[in-house]
């Protein structure tokens, strides 16, 4: 077979600790207590928020905090109401990523990056991670947000890609493993939290991690 190998990858939850850095955020604004409810609550709005008009993903993490509070009874402290968007450039990379993109890049894989986000909060997320992407397509860019499927349809246009040599790499069954399925592409599902899939949901392979990721994409797409 000829042609690049690319592998696209969602972000935060599959590269960067999404959940640790909203987690830690709402922890420390409402306590360690009601943390781990409100984290699954954010989870059911931030779609809802980003399925509305488009606005950018500082603003919907805004409005998601501001109306999760709300609905819960709680107060957003005085100057806080951007505290997600002002701590996302700090949320950390999984311990391993930065060590399988690089490996990816040794075997000759090209990296792209398909994330419902801004610019500049991507930007700092790459400095996380340290790895050079050849293709960065995010929310903002196209004013629209995951699972409508506007980042692949602009992936394919800047990358052209054969579909065979694609494989797209998330942690979210909504927002990226069902699309992906829908757009007839290669998946690996990184089930970080030990989930089930729901029927009709069929990744191509799934991991707990990306440790295994490098062999796992060459088994998929030989060079």
């Amino acid at each position: 077979m000829s042609g690049a190998r690319w592998a696209t990858f969602d972000c935060y939850g599959t590269l960067v600790d999404w959940n640790g850095g909203i987690g830690g955020e709402l922890e420390r604004l409402f306590g360690a207590a009601p943390a781990p409810r409100l984290l699954a609550r954010y989870h059911e709005l931030e779609p809802v928020v980003q399925a509305e008009a488009y606005r950018s993903y500082r603003d919907v993490l805004t409005e998601t905090l501001i109306r999760l509070a709300s609905e819960q009874g709680l107060a957003v402290p005085e100057g806080e109401g951007a505290a997600l968007a002002d701590s996302l450039p700090h949320w950390p990379s999984f311990p391993e990523a930065p060590a399988a993109l690089e490996k990816l890049r040794a075997r000759g894989w090209r990296l792209a990056i398909l994330s419902n986000t801004d610019r500049d909060l991507i930007a700092a997320s790459q400095r996380q991670l340290g790895v050079p992407f050849d293709v960065v397509v995010v929310a903002q860019d196209i004013g629209s947000y995951k699972p409508a499927h506007r980042h692949w349809l602009a992936f394919a246009e800047l990358a052209a890609v054969a579909p065979e040599r694609h494989v797209h790499v998330a942690a979210s069954l909504f927002h990226d493993i069902a699309p992906a399925g829908e757009l007839g592409l290669t998946s690996v599902w990184i089930n970080r939290l030990g989930e089930s899939a729901p029927p009709g949901v069929l990744p191509t392979r799934e991991l707990p991690d990306l440790r295994a990721l490098p062999d796992t994409l060459d088994a998929l797409v030989p060079a």
